[in-house]
């Protein structure tokens, strides 16, 4: 692997994650600011180290490329990376348009390599555990994705270059798409500027092609930060989160059938072992062994994407 970008995000959750999985190993690295390329070099036991990426490319020939950073830098470099043939993996969200992520998943067809998004909260335990066990009683009817958090009297992100839902709340919309199956059907939503003048609350109501109806609840003017997911089957249900932990109910009793520990799941007490990073970049290596597509790859991705689009034209 080679890796764009030694910023918090990326040495947090993604150099310890392949830090830690068998048979992969991080070639070099390619950052612009040198203090922060040297930190994360020395720290993970990288010995390539570049400022320019597509030198590094060249000279380390890597299976795959991670580039972690800010979305509005991503577009130019991401097409780079394809047209050298690279597997590639990036944060969320996968650009700033729908546009340009689906422009992303025709570039990697085209060069025939496999990509993926980081929504790992569909591999955090709690949910895709919570998920396998409620379909176990039957197709999902309805689920919940929530995510609040604090921002009173902050700015916009990125100084107003990119808006809270296609930023970060994404990874509910994504969460919601995950649980729900099948294909947007339709749309209703709510979408407001509370305190702020940039859109603070995006709340939807989703029907979808598998039968499912979707409850998106995103708030950023709420008392604390909470990522959570209700699951419902026939007679069974989950409520969860992803860090907090959940509980399974079933057939109307009110102790739960099991309870979901993220800790206790991954026997780890690192955060990116227990919520998910380290989940879906196990996915991806294990895609790039038996060539085939990932889960998040860019064409799902453009999906998720299109719903962040419909919320915003769903306006009731």
């Amino acid at each position: 692997m080679a890796m764009i970008g030694a910023g918090g995000r990326a040495t947090s959750s993604h150099y310890p994650s392949l830090r830690d999985l068998p048979g992969v190993e991080i070639v070099a690295i390619a950052e612009l600011d040198e203090k922060r390329l040297n930190a994360a070099a020395d720290k993970f036991g990288v010995k390539g180290r570049y400022r320019n990426h597509i030198e590094m490319i060249e000279k380390e020939m890597p299976d795959a490329v991670y580039a972690i950073m800010p979305p509005y830098h991503l577009f130019d470099i991401a097409i780079s990376i394809m047209e050298r043939g690279c597997h590639l993996f990036i944060e969320k969200p996968p650009a700033v348009t729908t546009e340009q992520t689906r422009q992303m998943a025709v570039c990697a067809r085209k060069h025939k390599v496999l990509t993926g998004v980081t929504f790992q909260r569909r591999f955090a335990p709690v949910i895709r555990e919570g998920k396998t066990i409620c379909e176990k009683k039957g197709p999902v009817h309805s689920a919940v994705a929530t995510f609040y958090k604090n921002a009173v009297g902050q700015g916009p992100y990125y100084r107003g270059a990119m808006d809270i839902l296609t930023c970060d709340a994404i990874h509910a919309v994504d969460t919601m798409r995950y649980l729900c199956g099948g294909d947007v059907v339709s749309v209703a939503s709510d979408v407001r500027r509370l305190g702020a003048e940039h859109c603070t609350v995006h709340l939807a109501l989703v029907k979808f092609s598998s039968g499912a109806t979707g409850v998106l609840l995103t708030n950023w003017m709420t008392g604390r930060r909470i990522f959570s997911v209700e699951i419902h089957a026939p007679g069974i249900s989950c409520f969860g989160d992803p860090e907090e932990g959940g509980n399974i109910f079933a057939d109307g009793k009110v102790e739960p059938l099991q309870a979901l520990d993220p800790f206790a799941m991954t026997d780890s007490r690192e955060p990116y072992r227990a919520f998910g990073p380290y989940g879906i970049n196990q996915h991806f290596m294990e895609c790039i062994r038996e060539g085939k597509q990932p889960e998040t790859n860019f064409d799902d991705a453009a999906k998720t994407m299109d719903l962040v689009d419909r919320i915003y034209q769903g306006q009731i």
